[in-house]
């Protein structure tokens, strides 16, 4: 049984406690945050909150695990530069993939979650800091490269590579073989059929490349 420490006090860390305190083995011993955004109480959920900058020292990394399921503000780069900061404390993240997930050996990285009715089929490898919400259909021979936020219902067809940093919306559909580039937003019920440019914005059925680029997305 791995002892984990969240990273976080709002919806993705309240879920992610949910989610490991009734779906695996795992115990949640605390929460972190900046020592800024403590808590008056420094309690959260009926656990201990610790400050990011001391947690180490309270729970050292040779003993505990962490997971920062957060949400994908900023084109995902809040939670890569946590992700990043816990990885230089030393620790190892824990992934998350829900017992209602379908997977089929899929190479999963660190600090993904990944919920329940998502279908990851044979052959696609999953990066680092990947956020997978419910009932996603993750198509064969694919790749999902790090810093991803698929929300939820978002078809995925066989043997695209999804660039870091990219987020899509709810029904957002990808046609076979596409890449979609870094910094990719693709709007709810987007349908994309072509290859998509970096740090774009796209809507519509078919999509369309928007002007607005994807670093001025506001979540």
């Amino acid at each position: 049984m791995r002892k984990i420490v969240i990273f976080g006090l709002k919806d993705y860390a309240e879920l992610a406690h949910y989610y490991l305190q009734h779906d695996t083995a795992d115990e949640v011993v605390a929460f972190s945050v900046h020592r800024q955004y403590m808590p008056e109480n420094a309690m959260f959920g009926g656990l201990p909150v610790v400050a990011f900058e001391d947690v180490e020292k309270i729970y050292p990394p040779g003993d505990f695990f962490f997971f920062a399921p957060m949400s994908p503000k900023n084109m995902n780069r809040d939670r890569e530069t946590v992700y990043l900061a816990i990885k230089s404390k030393g620790y190892q993240c824990i992934s998350y993939v829900s017992s209602k997930a379908t997977t089929f050996d899929n190479v999963i990285g660190e600090n993904c979650f990944i919920l329940e009715d998502n279908t990851i089929q044979p052959f696609t490898m999953i990066g680092n800091n990947v956020v997978l919400w419910s009932g996603n259909h993750i198509g064969h021979h694919g790749v999902i490269r790090d810093h991803v936020t698929f929300t939820s219902h978002v078809v995925m067809s066989g043997h695209c590579d999804i660039g870091a940093y990219s987020f899509f919306g709810v029904n957002s559909t990808l046609r076979n073989g596409l890449r979609i580039a870094e910094g990719g937003f693709i709007a709810m019920a987007a349908a994309i059929m072509n290859d998509t440019d970096a740090w774009s914005v796209y809507k519509g059925n078919p999509a369309e490349k928007l002007k607005i680029p994807s670093t001025k997305v506001r979540f």
